[in-house]
């Protein structure tokens, strides 16, 4: 089985990789190693090194492997910076996965599966079910919603299958702990590990289900095999939710040392947010559930080895008004 991953440098990309390959598929690569790293790639994958906006790269490829399965993981994964990099979130987020849409189309790739995010569902009731309708609040949510849409519209045009993800906080080891911008578990682990305080938005009572990677990728790479799955979206990621002052108090546990936390006035972003998984429950009967706690721990012992990382600023931002503490352009 010819299979593409776009995004299997990164962190939720490469851990998919890994279970496809064990599941007996020949895997492409495709990543631009912006927020990937070539050490997280298994060395069974033929690695490409490029961006999805190179569409004429992208159709080499399609010729080139004629790809059964695509798996497109490749995203800027921001939600709050996403408002200040508009143009870039679009760009990234949106018309990259067009490029692999058209070119799945036309090479007749027998399903396209998506990670979008619960971003899409924006402020809206909880917990947060399939049958929803959408109301995104951020860029990053806008765009990931319009491409599920896109989605259904080649399905009902030209056949194209697809399966949809929607996850959520995602945590674990490959994490790219060094952005500052994003993955608050990873954020808080970089910190401590420089001695920095943890800082927090506002009074850290916003909640998130925070989810362990070995409870997710594994599910993403095998749904092209599950009944059940086609033309379908689901929710994806623990049924359990916990505040950011809970998270911070875990951490400093795992690394062993007391809590120390820099709180900073609050950002716009929605405060409480976990989902339903009882769809993807009536369809995956191996899903697991690893505790919190249990995953921290796991993390944290990856991080301690790799060490901290330095977080870079982020050099594309076009809309500087507004922007949260400790995001603003240093000059």
């Amino acid at each position: 089985m010819k299979t593409l991953v776009t995004g299997g440098a990164g962190f939720i990309g490469s851990h998919v990789v890994d279970a496809l390959i064990a599941a007996g598929h020949d895997v492409v690569v495709l990543d631009d190693l912006s927020g990937g790293f070539t050490e997280n790639v298994n060395p069974k994958a033929c690695f490409v090194q490029g961006s999805i906006l190179d569409h004429d790269l992208i159709n080499r490829l399609f010729d080139e492997h004629h790809f059964e399965y695509v798996f497109h993981l490749a995203a800027y994964a921001a939600e709050g910076l996403s408002h200040f990099i508009r143009r870039f979130n679009y760009q990234n987020n949106l018309v990259g996965s067009v490029n692999l849409i058209n070119a799945s189309v036309l090479h007749k790739v027998r399903c396209f599966v998506f990670t979008s995010s619960i971003a899409v569902y924006g402020k809206n009731q909880l917990p947060m079910v399939e049958s929803l309708q959408p109301n995104p609040e951020d860029p990053y949510g806008i765009a990931k919603f319009a491409v599920e849409l896109d989605l259904r519209a080649a399905h009902e045009m030209y056949g194209l299958n697809y399966v949809i993800f929607r996850p959520h906080n995602v945590y674990g080891e490959r994490q790219n702990i060094g952005d500052k911008y994003r993955n608050v578990l990873g954020i808080f682990m970089n910190n401590v590990m420089q001695g920095k305080p943890m800082t927090v938005f506002g009074d850290g009572g916003q909640t998130r289900a925070f989810s362990y990677i070995a409870d997710v990728a594994p599910l993403i790479a095998s749904s092209i095999t599950t009944s059940g799955c086609q033309n379908q979206v689901f929710n994806i990621g623990s049924d359990d939710w916990h505040s950011v002052n809970e998270i911070s108090s875990l951490v400093a546990e795992a690394f062993g040392v007391k809590p120390d936390i820099s709180h900073l006035p609050e950002r716009k972003e929605v405060v409480h947010a976990y989902a339903s998984h009882e769809k993807i429950k009536a369809v995956f009967s191996d899903r697991k559930q690893t505790s919190l706690r249990d995953g921290v721990f796991r993390m944290a012992a990856w991080a301690r080895e790799h060490g901290p990382k330095q977080s870079s600023e982020f050099g594309h931002i076009e809309v500087p008004i507004n922007l949260p503490a400790g995001w603003a352009i240093k000059k």
